[in-house]
Parts: C-alpha cells; sequence; structure tokens
C-alpha cells in the first residue's frame, strides 16, 4: 500500500526516502568509472547544454568559484574529457568548455545505465503509479528551479507503460 503524502513533513518524507533510492541507483551507475570524482562527472554533465558553456558559467552551475571551475577543468582536460576554446575577449572565465568525444561518451555510459535503472524500477509501478510518480517529481524538481524538460521519455512511460526511444 503507498502511503499518500497530505502535509509537507510527509511530504519531505516520502521524498527522502526516494531520494535515497535514486543515490544508489546514481552511485552504482558511476561505481566501476575510473579516475573521474563525482564533483568532475558533475561538471562533465553540465557541459551536456546544448548551448556554449564557459568556465564562469560552470562555476556557477555547480556553485563554486571561478578558479575552483578552472582548476577542475584542468584536470578535466588533461584526461582529455574537455576541450577550452578560447572566447572574446580573452580572459579565462570567457573561455568555453566543451565534451571531447571521451567525455560525451562516459557521460553516456553513465546515465545510460542510470536510465535503465530507473526504468527497471519504474516498470514494476503500474501506469497509474507512474504518472503520479512523473507529476509529482516534475512538481518537485520545478520547485527546486530545475527546468521541467522530459530528457528521457518519462511523460511517454506514463501514459503508454513503455519507454520512449529517444
Amino acid at each position: 500500500m503507498h502511503m499518500i503524502p497530505n502535509d509537507v513533513e510527509s511530504t519531505a518524507e516520502v521524498l527522502l526516502r526516494a531520494s535515497r533510492v535514486l543515490v544508489a541507483v546514481a552511485a552504482r551507475s558511476f561505481a566501476d568509472v575510473d579516475d573521474v570524482t563525482l564533483p568532475q562527472f558533475r561538471a562533465l554533465v553540465v557541459l551536456t547544454r546544448p548551448s556554449a558553456v564557459t568556465v564562469g558559467d560552470l562555476a556557477e552551475a555547480l556553485d563554486v568559484r571561478p578558479s575552483t571551475a578552472t582548476r577542475l577543468c584542468d584536470r578535466l582536460e588533461r584526461k582529455r574529457l574537455v576541450k577550452r576554446n578560447p572566447g572574446a575577449p580573452p580572459d579565462r572565465r570567457e573561455t568555453q568548455v566543451s565534451l571531447t568525444a571521451s567525455g560525451r561518451r562516459l557521460v553516456a555510459l553513465v546515465t545510460g545505465r542510470r536510465s535503465r535503472d530507473i526504468a527497471a524500477i519504474a516498470a514494476s509501478m503500474t501506469p497509474a503509479e507512474c504518472a503520479h510518480a512523473v507529476k509529482g517529481l516534475s512538481a518537485f524538481a520545478t520547485a527546486a528551479g530545475e527546468l521541467p524538460i522530459d530528457p528521457f521519455g518519462w511523460s511517454d512511460f506514463a501514459s503508454t507503460g513503455r519507454a520512449s526511444s529517444r
């Protein structure tokens, strides 16, 4: 039987339980990635944005100082996961950072594992439960400041019982 929260405290408790599952899925998907720390991986994910990302943008997204983001980019560049393209004016904070093919493959590998694990969990839920989860978690992500996007086709899963092939 599923608990339906009717107040903020109950909602927080349910979201905390769900977050433990999501953290476990994230940790498992990242478990055999060698030589890349979780903060470095977070930076790689930020760099998957469709628009150009500067070192300053990266610092803001990761909530770190620009000098910290610069050092993070130094490490990722040495690992050949990112490349830098000088911006105009030639200010290191205006330098654009992008993923290399290796960086894109690493992000795809880890997010693919996460997506498969989450889809396996969702597959054990009814279509109605999936629809409620999508609606509730979308509202939660929006309230937290996340853009309301659906990169893995969860809306399709909730309505059809099948994941999208996007």
